[in-house]
Parts: C-alpha cells; sequence; structure tokens
C-alpha cells in the first residue's frame, strides 16, 4: 500500500524512481478508508536523506499511511534548507493538539554531549512527554533510543572513545515477541555512535525487555511492556552507502575512525558496499506499524 506525502516534497521523485508507491494527496482524498497518521521528528542534519531512508521503508507497509514531518524550533538545522522546512515541516507547537497513530524520533550526531547540554533538549523532553498521550506507539531509533532510555526509564548512556561503526550480527532474545515476528535468529543492522547502554540497567528497569542485541554492538531492540515505546539503537533506515559517506566524511575531517565493519566487501573500501540489511528493516518497520499502531490504535483518534 502506498503511503501519502506532500505533493512536491523531493524525497517523493526519487522513491517513484525507485518503484516505490507513493500516492499524491489528491488520490488518497478519493479513498474511503482512514490512514494511519505518522509523524517523524527528524533530528539528523541531513534531513532531506533521513525523510527518502525512513519513507522507503513505511512505504513498504500494507497500510495507507498518512506522513506528517517535524523539526525542532529551538534549533535551527544548519543543513536543510529554510523554504524545506518552512514548506513540509511543523513544529511542535503546530502540532501540540493533535493525535497521531505513530511518531518516529530519529538519531542525531551528538552523542558525546550529556543529554542536558544539548540544545533543543527541553523541547524534545516535552515532545516526548506529548507522545504518552497523544500518541499511539513511538519509535525511537539511535541516539533517539539513548534519549527516550534516559527520559523515560532514568537509563543513562555510556560514551565510547571509540565508535561502534559498521553492520553487526544481531540474534533474537525473544521469538514469540510481536515485533520479531517473521524475523531470522540472526540478522544485519547498521551502527554508527560513539554511545552505548548497560545491559544490566536495563534488566533492571521494570516494565522494559531487551528483544534483541549483538556481541559486538550490543543492545539493539528495547521496549516498553505495553508497546508504547520501541528503543532501536541501530540504523535500520540507512542505505547501502550512508556508512561510506560518514567514513569520508569523519577522514576528511582528519579523525581517526577505523574501517566501519563488515561492511566493504574484503575490507576495501575502494569497492561498492552492498545492502545487506534491508529485508530485516522493512520487517522491522512493518511489525511496528502493524502490531503496535494499527491493531491498537483508536479508529477516531480525537
Amino acid at each position: 500500500m502506498p503511503i501519502k506525502v506532500p505533493d512536491h516534497l523531493p524525497a517523493k521523485e526519487k522513491l517513484k524512481q525507485e518503484n516505490i508507491f507513493v500516492m499524491d494527496e489528491s488520490r488518497a482524498y478519493r479513498q474511503d478508508i482512514r490512514p494511519l497518521k505518522i509523524i517523524i521528528l527528524n533530528l539528523m542534519p541531513l534531513k532531506e536523506k533521513t525523510e527518502t531512508q525512513l519513507l522507503r521503508l513505511l512505504a513498504n507497509s500494507p497500510l495507507q499511511i498518512d506522513v506528517y514531518l517535524l523539526h525542532t524550533n529551538s534549533y535551527t538545522s544548519q543543513n536543510t534548507p529554510h523554504d524545506h522546512l518552512s514548506t513540509f515541516y511543523k513544529t511542535f507547537e503546530d502540532v501540540r493538539s493533535e493525535k497521531y497513530d505513530g511518531l518516529i524520533i530519529t538519531g542525531a550526531p551528538i552523542e558525546k554531549l550529556d543529554f542536558e547540554q544539548v540544545t533543543y533538549w527541553e523541547e524534545l523532553t516535552d515532545i516526548m512527554e506529548w507522545s504518552l498521550t497523544n500518541v499511539t506507539s513511538t519509535l525511537h531509533l539511535c541516539w533517539g533510543a539513548l534519549a527516550g532510555l534516559y527520559h523515560h526509564h532514568g537509563v543513562s548512556k555510556q560514551n565510547l572513545e571509540e565508535k561502534i561503526f559498521g553492520v553487526f550480527t544481531h540474534h533474537t532474545n525473544e521469538s514469540k515477541a510481536k515485533l520479531l515476528s517473521g524475523f531470522d535468529e540472526e540478522f544485519l543492522v547498521p551502527h554508527s555512535r560513539y554511545a552505548d547502554l548497560d545491559r544490566n540497567e536495563i534488566t533492571s528497569v521494570p516494565g522494559l525487555e531487551i528483544l534483541s542485541e549483538s556481541k559486538k554492538a550490543g543492545v539493539y531492540i528495547v521496549t516498553s511492556k505495553n508497546g508504547k515505546q520501541i528503543y532501536v539503537t541501530g540504523h535500520p533506515e540507512y542505505d547501502a552507502f550512508t556508512l561510506k559517506e560518514e567514513y569520508e566524511r569523519d577522514k576528511n575531517k582528519g579523525l581517526q575512525t577505523k574501517l566501519p565493519e563488515n561492511y566493504f566487501p574484503e575490507n576495501d573500501d575502494s569497492q561498492c558496499p552492498r545492502l545487506r540489511w534491508r529485508s530485516h528493516s522493512n520487517m522491522l518497520i512493518s511489525n511496528w506499524l502493524n502490531y503496535y499502531v494499527y491493531q491498537e490504535t483508536p479508529y477516531i483518534l480525537e
């Protein structure tokens, strides 16, 4: 089924070129169906790239989805044109009185900062509190997962000297969890972060459950037992070249970032990386949308 996005959003044409069904607003209005309302709080610096990555996954669901984009008002992005933000994005004040079926909070490349040092931390905590009453289920990605676990459950992040960077093998802990329906027992996920979580601290919190982890990349998927909060520490939305671009960016900055692990064929950065995590990523998003959003949300949100 399609996703409905604003008519002139740049990601729309790219997704159409990939043969992904994206519906025009005018066509969507003619269908007698209540689509899911999913809002994305995009904290990544290159917002247009992240939009495309997330919309690609949302479009793989059999459910019809209306997508809304949200950016912080307390911090102005330096890497996304103002016209793009003003045309396609809302601020929290615009949506505070609204209700949504699902919310996605993206990562942000600020793991080394204490949460309270983040410019938009107060606004983000307001949004996370709002989500408890105005959103059926929230999916937190990478830094967004670290922030959500800290705010909602007091789980602290552990800063790392060396970046967790590459494509890592993960295993499932709870095969009967609906979020893991259809998963292989082992699967690959990209990671790119300078912070980690203490597994023991998570297991000591009542109401949290670790569904998946990796020997090298640590805890991957954590859920609240009521399914309203899903925390994913990796980047299932990344496309084939995202880690390559981050590696080259770090090298150009003079950082001593190691080659992303298990990513380039034969560990040769002159070779083209292969996309090996798409099926898992699609399954994760589809399961979240179906079991934690669609099956739980009221037909009339208001």
